[in-house]
């Protein structure tokens, strides 16, 4: 069969309090951000591999408190805000002329009562700042880890890439996949974007046949 156009269309992420799944993976990640009036100096790091959930989690909270959410690429040198509530997400990709505006941010929140979540692959002593002031007030930040997926984070985040570009796959499907991707978050997404461009471009279902032939090359 000649190969058919595909698109690009983009994907509706679902990112609700409600479309999060809670497992052993990530309860603790969950359990903490939920109850910032814990946190040590009320600032938290939420660690973890690309497609973890950090972000979700990050919605989660600003949904929860009104937070202001910003990329740390996004951080300028005169950054300022007087909200409570700030998100600062990707820390790693906080610019070197902006480590400053960081620094002070970060002590205002604290001198002011406020609040402060981040979100990261790695935790903030392996952070490239070169600040020391800011790198050792990260690296006194409370850390918690998203771990690999485990057998149902796995499942329930295959069944979500899925519903995500608006495919209800079998459940025979989703097991097969969890048993022979690698388990992790990025293999979880490549595979169902694979299968995605895989069935668009060939006009085959989306099932355990069209899996077995690209998990096979």
């Amino acid at each position: 069969m000649a190969d058919q156009l595909t698109f690009n269309w983009p994907t509706g992420v679902a990112l609700g309090p409600n479309d999060f799944f809670v497992s052993g993976a990530n309860a603790q990640a969950f359990a903490m951000l939920t109850a910032p009036q814990s946190w040590p100096d009320r600032k938290l790091v939420v660690a973890g591999p690309t497609g973890c959930g950090k972000s979700h989690l990050a919605r989660i909270f600003q949904i929860q408190t009104d937070a202001k959410k910003i990329s740390a690429s996004d951080i300028t040198p005169d950054f300022q805000t007087d909200t409570k509530f700030v998100i600062v997400e990707d820390m790693e990709q906080l610019p070197q002329n902006s480590e400053e505006a960081m620094f002070h941010l970060h002590n205002h929140l604290r001198n002011t009562g406020g609040t402060l979540l981040m979100t990261a692959q790695s935790a903030p002593s392996r952070w490239p700042v070169a600040l020391p002031d800011l790198a050792s007030r990260m690296q006194a930040t409370t850390v918690t880890q998203i771990e690999n997926p485990d057998d149902a984070l796995l499942s329930a985040l295959i069944m979500k890439l899925f519903a995500d570009r608006q495919i209800m796959p079998k459940p025979a499907l989703v097991q097969y996949l969890t048993t022979r991707i690698e388990r992790s978050f990025a293999a979880a997404a490549d595979i169902v974007a694979r299968l995605d461009e895989a069935a668009l471009a060939t006009g085959r279902k989306i099932n355990k046949s069209l899996a077995g032939d690209l998990l096979d090359n």
